[in-house]
């Protein structure tokens, strides 16, 4: 079984509620009636139902739950809400009745806030930093945790590295260039996250250009002492580097390069640097290898909310909506 095919397997065994505010988007359509038709979760879409006819014309979506936020009757249990969470920010009692009936987003993480949904997908047709811009400002970050970062599960088809192939790679979507402690806590969350989606132990490379101090400069003082931090902050999670790519998940490789390493050659995490190489690390995979780069995904946030490329399709929107699905069962 695929990773995504058992993805939607453990979500179909505990059915989450899903929002979906993207409603102007016909991908957002499409995707709910294949939700929907496979038992993936129930899905929340967030309009008028003039608005939802219209742009969901020609699909099945007759089994979501539409909310208007103009006319639903928990819109004012939202809006006090709201104005208790950012008062000091100087938030009226006006300004959040008009954010929350207009901008769907903020909507969204709203009813996750109260509890009316488990979790949200969005960014179909939203930046990450309109998508996020919400997360932070109400959900926050959960306890004991210091930042909010990104990751994707790449599923790599044909291939023996990682688990079968399956990886995640962090962070690739947030933290531009995240100082030492900051990416020794992306590590952590990206362990984290990759045992709760793949259910393997997750075996943590810290990347670089550099091996085991074959080049000197700050940007690999940063992964070692990034590192070292990693095996203070979670002492049970496998991690070492600073490791070259090659080095990270080559068995033959590793094992020249990083003698006696219990990551370096079986690497599944893959934690890059800074956001440049990350982001140009998964969309080389995605391209090249023609790989299935599920996410960016968030962790960090107290309750899960993930966004999309721009570019996804509406495949990409469901397995993405299956693995928020997932992660809200372990919340």
């Amino acid at each position: 079984m695929s990773f995504i095919d058992s993805i939607k397997a453990k979500a179909k065994a505990n059915r989450k509620i899903i929002v979906l505010p993207e409603t102007a988007d016909a991908r957002t359509y499409q995707a709910t009636e294949e939700v929907l038709k496979d038992g993936i979760a129930e899905v929340i879409l967030i309009g008028s139902t003039d608005e939802i006819a219209k742009h969901g014309a020609g699909f099945d979506i007759s089994g979501a739950m539409i909310i208007d936020p103009k006319t639903n009757e928990n819109t004012k249990d939202y809006i006090e809400k709201l104005v208790s969470l950012r008062k000091s920010k100087g938030m009226t009692t006006e300004q959040a009745k008009e954010l929350l009936e207009n901008n769907y987003l903020y909507y969204g993480v709203m009813m996750v806030k109260m509890g009316d949904a488990d979790g949200m997908v969005a960014g179909a047709s939203s930046a990450t930093a309109e998508v996020l811009r919400p997360c932070l400002q109400i959900l926050k970050t959960k306890p004991g945790v210091r930042l909010v970062s990104s990751f994707f599960v790449m599923c790599v088809p044909d291939c023996d590295m990682g688990a079968n192939g399956t990886f995640v790679f962090s962070d690739c979507g947030l933290e531009q260039n995240p100082d030492a402690e900051k990416l020794a806590n992306i590590a952590v969350s990206a362990a984290q996250s990759f045992q709760a989606l793949a259910g393997e132990e997750p075996l943590v490379a810290m990347l670089s250009h550099s091996s085991k101090g074959s080049a000197k400069h700050p940007d690999v003082d940063k992964v070692v002492e990034a590192t070292a931090l990693v095996k203070e902050l979670a002492p049970n999670v496998k991690v070492d580097g600073e490791l070259q790519l090659d080095a990270a998940i080559v068995p033959e490789i590793g094992a020249s390069k990083a003698p006696g390493s219990v990551v370096a050659g079986k690497a599944n995490v893959l934690v890059f640097p800074d956001l440049d190489s990350g982001n140009i690390g998964y969309k080389l995979v995605e391209r090249l290898a023609k790989a299935k780069a599920y996410g960016p995904l968030t962790q960090g946030i107290a309750a899960p909310v993930n966004d999309l490329s721009r570019g996804c399709n509406a495949e990409d929107i469901v397995g993405v909506v299956a693995i928020t699905a997932v992660q809200a069962q372990s919340q």
